[in-house]
Parts: C-alpha cells; structure tokens; sequence
C-alpha cells in the first residue's frame, strides 16, 4: 500500500506528460487511491476557461493539490468519460445532469463506494465523486464523546423505544454517529430497517431502502411501509417534513428505537422545530430520549504538532464565549505543516457534541413550548457540556486547535 505522498508524486508524473501519453485509466485510478489514502471524502473535477481544476475535500475543506501543475483542459472530456463509463451513465449526454456510482478496488486496500455527480456548467462538464470507503469504519468510542457523553448515549441506545436525534449542518458528521449507533446495536435477534437518500453506507444484516421520489417512495411513505415490517430499530435519513416527523414520532411512541437528523444549530433548538412541524407538545416531550447537536473539526496532524502562544485577541474571543474560562497559565497547540498533512498543521477530524439527555425538566419546559434559548439554559444547569465547550476542551487536550473551534462557532 502506497502513502500519499508517493500517490501524489504518481499523479504529478501522469498530469506532466504529454495529454496522448496519459493513461486516463490509471489517472482516475490514482485519484481515487489519493482521496483514501489522503482522507479526502470528495474529488472535484472542475473545468474552467483554459485549465483544468483538480481538488480534493481533506477534513472538510477544498485544497488544490494539483493547482502548480497547470492541468490542460484537453483532459477534462477524457477524464468526464472515463467516470461516465464507470458509473454507467451516457457518455453521449453533455447537457442533462447525471447521478451514479460504482465501486473501486484500491490496490493493497480493499473496495470504496464512489457515489458520482456530473453537471453541465459554461466551460464544460463538472463532475465530483464522494468516496465512501466500506473498510473505513468507526466504533462509538472512537467518535469523539468525552467519557460522560459516551454513558449518556451509551445508555440511550439500550432503550427499546424512543428516539435519538443527531442535528447539525450539512458536513458534521450526523450520518456516520447514526451508522456508527447502528453497527452496535445490530445483533441477530433485532430487526434494523432504513430508510435514506442516498444510502451512504452498506450495513450488513439491517434492510436499506432508498427514497425514489419518482415512484413516490418519500422519506414519509417509505417510513409508513417500514413500520408493517416488523422493525425492533428504523432509522431515518432526515426529518425534513411534518407527515415525516408525526410518522417517526407515532413510531418512537409505539415501542420503536428511531434514529434520525435534524437541520437545527444546536441540540435544545430540536423540539421548537418539531413543534413547527405540527408534532404535538406531549408527544415531542414523551418520545424524544436524547439530541446531540455536533460539528467536525480538524484535529491537529500528530507528526508537526506543537505548542503554541495565545494571543491576546484569541483570549478576547474566548472570554466573551466562556467568561468562566482563564487562559493565561494554560498552553495551546497547533500543527507546524508538514509533508504529511500537506502543509495544513491538520489531519483528520473529530466531532465537538453536546449531548442532551432529555429529563422531566425539559420535558416540563417542551410542554409548556418553552423556546430553545429555556431548554438549552435548563440542560447546562442538569450537567449538559455545550458544543463550545467540549470543543474548547478537545483543544485544550490538544485534539484541535482553538483556530479550528472559533472557525466552526463563526459558521
């Protein structure tokens, strides 16, 4: 198995010959390998006026390792047509956009999803490729919980009914805490069934279902179906409307364990929005076990890292976040760059949560549709560690660096 470094020096030496000497076989081969190797979760083949872009989404952030090469746009329609013909799509299609997938083997690795996108801009076809690899897996432990929120959720999962929610933006993370909860609670004498769009990931031994909106199968009609199968655990990919969100709630409340996402900022502004969404108080309150809100961030590259000055604007910024905290006698890390971490100081990332366990305080509030600023003040008074918190801890530990917790608290 070759390491990044090596991969980006083959695809350095592939770009740097003559376009009739390329092998584009062998190119998107090495992209793909350079996207595991690297952690990279998409590659995006972008064409512009009169180059071609090559970029690479490493720890949730674009990097054009490529751009000092120069790349020809004489390979952009070869490189299009390789991936069509991978994925099955028409290779004679130039206008319409395109969906597919297929699977890569990567030598000395194993195999990865790569789910495909292609659409038509001005300078020509765009396509990006989202590499879901099956032999990069997480346990729960590995997630980023500090030990009280591990026990918290922990013990959440072993309820038989109820719901558990992940919220958060696009990105942060939600779908792989779900599959990461699945993988442990699927033994033999349970029955999983999900529903998702698209399906990310293949979980052995559960039934998956694809929404298909074009036949009518909705996260909401999908779910209905599912509940006639005799499920002991449904997850939902998301709940993004109000039959959704009364279907997974009746669910919960009929002896279902539901896992599901919610687009919300935090966790305490989740149960205002299923209220929005027309799901009555009592049920909201009686259902709902537990809401993390998360986001990832960087953590800081092992190999460069290194301790760090606080700057006085950086102590500024924090006192205002976390008046409780005093960074004068305490020392911060950050990554120097390195070949690596390709000069970012970063590699990887770890989620920052905060994990609320729903109590009869919140439950009282949540009936008396107490707005989210009361639920999230009630939760930090029953032991409920925020996101800028556990985030501020993880950088004291030196996980991340307190630029990463700043950047994420600006979004």
């Amino acid at each position: 198995m070759k390491d990044a470094q090596a991969l980006k020096v083959e695809i350095e030496k592939q770009l740097i010959k003559p376009i009739e000497e390329i092998s584009i076989i062998k190119l998107v081969d090495l992209f793909i390998a350079y996207s595991y190797i690297s952690q990279a979760s998409d590659i995006h083949i972008q064409p512009g006026e009169h180059r071609l872009r090559i970029r690479f989404r490493i720890d949730g952030i674009l990097q054009d390792i490529f751009d000092h090469i120069g790349i020809s746009m004489g390979l952009q329609p070869e490189i299009i047509s390789r991936i069509k013909v991978l994925s099955g799509l028409r290779t004679d299609e130039h206008n319409e956009p395109q969906d597919g997938r297929f699977k890569a083997e990567i030598e000395g690795i194993g195999n990865a999803d790569v789910r495909v996108s292609i659409a038509p801009t001005h300078y020509g076809e765009n396509a990006v490729m989202r590499i879901l690899a099956e032999t990069r897996t997480f346990a729960l432990k590995d997630l980023g919980f500090q030990e009280k929120e591990y026990d918290i959720v922990y013990r959440a999962i072993k309820k038989p009914y109820g719901m558990i929610l992940a919220n958060g933006p696009t990105g942060s993370g939600k779908t792989t805490t779900l599959y990461t909860i699945l993988k442990e609670l699927n033994r033999p004498e349970v029955s999983i069934i999900t529903i998702e769009d698209p399906i990310e990931y293949s979980l052995e031994g559960t039934n998956q279902i694809q929404v298909n909106s074009r036949v009518g199968l909705t996260f909401a009609s999908g779910l209905r179906s599912i509940l006639r199968q005799d499920p002991n655990i449904v997850m939902v990919g998301e709940i993004r409307d109000e039959e959704t969100a009364n279907i997974a709630v009746n669910a919960a409340l009929t002896g279902h364990l539901v896992l599901s996402t919610l687009h919300t900022n935090d966790a305490a502004t989740t149960f205002p929005r299923l209220i929005d969404m027309d799901v009555p108080p009592f049920l909201v309150a009686s259902t709902v076990n537990l809401v993390m809100g998360q986001r990832l961030v960087r953590t800081i590259c092992t190999e460069c890292k290194g301790k760090r000055v606080v700057t006085e604007a950086e102590k500024k910024s924090l006192s205002e976040l976390l008046p409780e905290v005093k960074l004068d006698h305490q020392g911060l890390f950050k990554g120097k760059g390195c070949n690596l971490c390709n000069g970012t100081g970063y590699r990887g990332r770890v989620g920052v949560r905060e994990v609320l366990e729903v109590n009869d305080d919140i439950r009282t509030l949540i009936l008396k549709r107490a707005d989210a600023s009361e639920i999230k003040a009630a939760a930090v008074k029953s032991g409920m560690r925020t996101m800028i918190q556990d985030g501020f801890q993880k950088a004291l530990q030196g996980i991340t660096s307190i630029e990463e917790i700043l950047r994420i608290i600006r979004e």
